[in-house]
C-alpha cells in the first residue's frame, strides 16, 4: 500500500517540482499524519482507495491532477473532537501545494475541494462531485465491509460514550438518508445509492437497539 502511495506521491508532485527532498518531505508529513494511532479509517488505506477510484473515474476528470491532490490532503488534519478539520486540511494543502509550484488559482481549486468534502452537498464543478462520491463510496459497500467501516469510525470517537456518539451518529446516518441522493455523479448513483440507503438504515436500527 505505501509503495502505492508514495509512487503516486511521487508521481504527482514531479508534474510541478524537480525538487525531491521536498517531494520526499512532503509525503513523509503525510504519511505520518495518516498513519496516526488515532486513525482507524481516516488513514493511509482511505486515501488508497480514493486514489484507486480517480485512476478508474479518470476520463471523467476536468483536472485529475488537482483531484488527485485533494484525496491526498482532505484528511490530513483530522481530530473526532474537532469540527474544523477541514478547514485545517485546506490551509494545509494551500502552503504546501504552492510549495510544490502549484499556482494560486490550482491550490484554490484544491481548498474548494476539500472543504466541499465538509458537507457533501452538490457542487456546480463535477470534479468535486466526483471526489464526494470517491470520500462516501465506502457508504456502498458490502454489509460485511460496510460494518467494518462503522466499527472504525465508532474506534476513532472512543473518546464518547455511547449515548452521545449513538445520538450524533443517528443524526450523521438521517442526514444522508434525508437526500435526494447520497451520491452525485451518475456512475454512483447507479452503483452505489440502493446498497448505501441499506446499509444506513441498517446501522440506524443497530443503534437503536
Amino acid at each position: 500500500m505505501e509503495n502505492y502511495l508514495s509512487h503516486a506521491w511521487q508521481q504527482l508532485a514531479s508534474r510541478y517540482t524537480s525538487d525531491q527532498a521536498l517531494i520526499t518531505g512532503l509525503w513523509k508529513e503525510l504519511e505520518k499524519a495518516y498513519a496516526g494511532k488515532s486513525r482507524h479509517y481516516h488513514n493511509l488505506l482511505h486515501i488508497e482507495t480514493m486514489l484507486r477510484f480517480a485512476e478508474e473515474h479518470q476520463s471523467a476528470l476536468g483536472s485529475p491532477h488537482l483531484v488527485r491532490f485533494a484525496i491526498f490532503y482532505h484528511d490530513a488534519v483530522y481530530r473526532s473532537t474537532r469540527s474544523d478539520n477541514e478547514e485545517k486540511s485546506a490551509q494545509l494543502a494551500f502552503a504546501r501545494l504552492q510549495e510544490l509550484g502549484l499556482s494560486l488559482a490550482e491550490a484554490d481549486i484544491v481548498v474548494e475541494m476539500i472543504l466541499a468534502t465538509k458537507t457533501h452537498e452538490s457542487h456546480g464543478n463535477p470534479d468535486v462531485d466526483y471526489l464526494l462520491d470517491f470520500d462516501l463510496a465506502i457508504l456502498g459497500a458490502s454489509w460485511d465491509a460496510y460494518l467494518q467501516y462503522s466499527q472504525q469510525i465508532r474506534k476513532e470517537y472512543s473518546l464518547y460514550p455511547d449515548f452521545l456518539y449513538n445520538k450524533g451518529r443517528q443524526k450523521v446516518l438521517r442526514h444522508f438518508l434525508d437526500k435526494d441522493s447520497i451520491f452525485q455523479t451518475a456512475p454512483f448513483k447507479a452503483n452505489l445509492e440502493g446498497q448505501a440507503r441499506h446499509n444506513l438504515e441498517k446501522e440506524l436500527q443497530l443503534l437503536s437497539t
